[in-house]
């Protein structure tokens, strides 16, 4: 069984993925479509796709489209798969899966309502540290795990701002000021990746900008937010608790390592900073860096790179690490880019293999929602000042 895809949203990130999804065997044909026509003819004839669509209405009302993925603004996601869902479509996203409690619970409805697929395409999934935590939780290697933390520390000055203006155009400011913990699941999916847990309660702090540029200005911004770093403590289901990190004005390179994890157990613990990864135990200590370090696929000079900043190239490089198992994925996948610490390969095969055997892809709905969520209630819970907030939870995906 072979499917045709539309993409949703012609911008820097999303013909990396074009790219993978027309290479994939169980792809038939993909489409394209953007609020500007010119950059969807120009991806369409740049990657040979099957051809553009005038809007996404015309898209959804398409026979010839059979599922859509979504890589528009990030507060458009939610609207935008409902609305594919409500065509009969499958639906790849792009991170965050919502906005708000609303729509997030309107998605679960949906999904379960039609029986479609639906997946949110969160790179931390396949984070080598989190890869390689989740294999070790699995074996029982951490003991009983009682912490961790996840940070997502990108600073505005690392590409941010051209990114922002690339999307945003003239008024690029009032969207570039995105409450950080808006934008969760880097950090919150890179733990819950690993820990089969779901987040219950969190008391959260962000810190207001003091840049004095316009971003992260309450009278600029679309979001009334002014808060450009935040931090939130989150009580788990079962016992135990988790840290995040969302930073957007920091002294880290982020252009080496943008997503990076720590855990910790009774019996061993696990512990990743910018070149760093190492393997503790009540015995001693043992690096596992290389274990970690994804290998480059592509220059970061290369042509297609050209309209990226420098700073954010590094996220449509990186290939696999050795503790990626590629055996699962497509031949055709073995000499192409990859990005992202080489997640995109094992993202776009979960949802084809998801929608080709109509089986549950890795981030379903349910996984979504405890991905994106707990950033909702925690940006809540700084708007005021560090109160204690219980998270909502859906619960597990249905088996079957």
């Amino acid at each position: 069984m072979t499917f045709s895809l539309g993409i949703v949203g012609a911008g820097q990130f999303s013909g990396q993925f074009a790219a993978l999804f027309q290479a994939h065997p169980g792809v038939r044909d993909v489409y394209v479509t953007d609020l500007l026509p010119d950059r969807a003819e120009r991806l369409a004839a740049a990657q040979g796709l099957a051809g553009t669509f005038p809007s996404y209405e015309a898209m959804l009302e398409s026979p010839a489209v059979d599922a859509v993925a979504v890589f528009t603004q990030r507060w458009t996601h939610g609207p935008l798969v409902l609305q594919g869902l409500g065509a009969g479509k499958h639906v790849y996203s792009a991170v965050p899966m919502a906005v708000t409690t609303e729509e997030i619970a309107a998605i679960i409805d949906a999904v379960r309502a039609t029986g479609l697929t639906y997946m949110m395409g969160e790179t931390s999934q396949y984070n080598p540290a989190t890869v390689h935590a989740r294999n070790q939780i699995a074996q029982g290697a951490f003991g009983r795990l009682f912490y961790a933390e996840g940070d997502y520390v990108h600073d505005m000055d690392l590409g941010f701002y051209d990114a922002y203006r690339y999307s945003g155009g003239e008024n690029w400011r009032t969207t570039a000021s995105y409450p950080p913990l808006l934008y969760p699941t880097h950090s919150v999916g890179g733990v819950l990746g690993a820990w089969r847990t779901h987040a219950v309660s969190v008391s959260a702090i962000g810190v207001r900008d003091d840049r004095g540029d316009g971003v992260f200005d309450r009278s600029v911004s679309q979001f009334d937010n002014d808060v450009s770093n935040a931090t939130a403590l989150f009580e788990v289901a079962g016992g135990g608790s988790f840290r995040t990190n969302e930073f957007r004005r920091v002294g880290y390179p982020s252009h080496i390592r943008e997503s990076r994890f720590r855990f910790f157990g009774t019996e061993a613990s696990m512990e990743q900073l910018a070149t760093v990864a190492l393997w503790q135990d009540k015995n001693g200590v043992k690096d596992i860096s290389e274990l970690l370090e994804p290998k480059a696929t592509l220059s970061p000079d290369d042509p297609s790179l050209a309209h990226v900043a420098p700073e954010l190239r590094a996220a449509f490089t990186s290939g696999s690490a050795p503790v990626h198992d590629r055996s699962r994925l497509p031949r055709e996948f073995d000499h192409l880019h990859n990005g992202h610490e080489g997640s995109h390969h094992f993202l776009v095969d979960d949802f084809v293999t998801a929608v080709t055997t109509r089986s549950l892809p890795s981030v379903n709905a349910w996984t979504a929602a405890r991905y994106t969520l707990p950033g909702i209630i925690a940006h809540e819970s700084a708007r005021q000042g560090g109160v204690r907030l219980a998270i909502p939870d859906f619960g597990d995906a249905p088996e079957g």
